[in-house]
């Protein structure tokens, strides 16, 4: 199935390497060039990330130096974009323009949950997304989900035309009660669809790991830890693909090192898997993936994701959490004091955290 992709990772589109506060072109082309040379051509992107960014450099960096039989591209229908039916397929027609090509070889249904169905049922995004196809605008479609296997269900049974889902998946969430990774995989594996990994070292957290935790991986002499938590996402049936947002060149290398002759975990590498975890459940940390969907709306303009890192950073490794939270994070952006409490960022949020009670535990921290 899906015969255009060549290997089971793809390039995540939303955290490419900065200069500053914009996209390093020359970096990210590099790395782009790297993937691609080494056999692997599937790419991931949509219109918000990098508030709006990304879908520019994939043009730079990948479109305009690139046949276009050479690459695999994904975008999404984000519900932030869209008011009403008719908004729908220009917007589909500015993103081919920004992107520079002329069809999507696979287009999402962005992010859907229960209330964003509705509105997608309703504006005949589903509808509209198949007949794109039928025109050869997109040659398969999907959907990204974050919500509860119940609402994954209803969303299969009424559209069985869905070829792929894309789903959280690592071993921390697998038996999460919020993210209900586990859960996830097994509607997709019942109505037989394949499956996208999305957040396998969930932003960062499973590369970056507490010290107790990194010891365990260490001690099966070999691997980094983002390599056992892509390998662990890869390893399921029905997965097709597993998704990784690379910032660098180093994560690149480091990638590609192990999903070139991929092989799924043994029993060793799954029981220390199984410490890892016992090791998460035992800290108090905020599952935060970084993703950033919360900032871009928030009215006080609060970086909440990098402050709950700053929270995280002082539990995990005492890193110098202070002076980043005073000196860099929140000395032109709000501080956690700051928030109004509007809850717009938790309606968004693919965690479903509780971020303005959080944000009150940054606070006391911090403020």
């Amino acid at each position: 199935m899906f015969s255009e992709i060549k290997k089971n990772l793809g390039f995540g589109c939303m955290r490419f390497p900065l200069k500053g506060f914009m996209i390093d072109y020359k970096k990210c082309s590099e790395m782009l060039d790297y993937f691609l040379e080494n056999g692997f051509n599937y790419f991931d992107t949509a219109h918000g990330y990098h508030l709006g960014k990304s879908e520019i450099a994939v043009r730079k960096c990948l479109v305009k130096r690139h046949p276009r039989e050479s690459y695999v591209l994904t975008n999404k229908l984000t519900d932030t974009y869209f008011k009403k039916e008719s908004d729908i397929k220009p917007f589909f027609e500015k993103q081919l323009k920004i992107c520079g090509v002329d069809y999507f070889d696979f287009y999402l249904m962005h992010a859907q949950n229960a209330e964003l169905f509705e509105k997608y049922k309703k504006c005949r995004a589903y509808e509209q997304a198949f007949e794109l196809k039928e025109q050869g605008k997109i040659k398969h479609v999907g959907i990204s989900f974050h919500d509860t296997a119940e609402v994954l269900d209803k969303i299969l049974t009424e559209y069985p035309q869905i070829e792929v889902v894309q789903i959280q998946l690592n071993y921390l969430d697998y038996d999460s009660s919020s993210v209900q990774g586990g859960k996830c995989y097994e509607v997709c594996r019942k109505h037989n669809k394949p499956i996208i990994v999305m957040e396998p070292v969930k932003g960062g957290t499973l590369a970056n790991l507490p010290d107790k935790a990194k010891d365990i991986l260490q001690s099966l002499n070999g691997g980094s830890p983002a390599s056992y938590a892509i390998r662990y996402a890869a390893g399921f049936d029905g997965v097709i693909m597993t998704l990784s947002g690379m910032s660098n060149m180093e994560q690149v290398k480091d990638n590609l090192s192990y999903m070139k002759d991929f092989k799924k975990l043994n029993e060793k590498e799954m029981c220390a898997i199984e410490q890892v975890k016992q090791v998460f459940k035992s800290m108090d940390l905020i599952d935060c993936t970084a993703c950033r969907y919360c900032v871009e709306g928030c009215p006080s303009k609060i970086l909440i994701p990098d402050l709950f890192a700053c929270l995280n950073q002082k539990s995990i490794q005492k890193w110098n959490a202070k002076f980043y939270y005073k000196s860099v994070y929140t000395k032109k952006n709000g501080k956690a004091s700051s928030c109004i409490k509007c809850g717009k960022c938790e309606k968004i949020c693919p965690q479903h955290l509780p971020i303005r009670e959080l944000l009150k535990k940054v606070s006391k921290e911090f403020d």
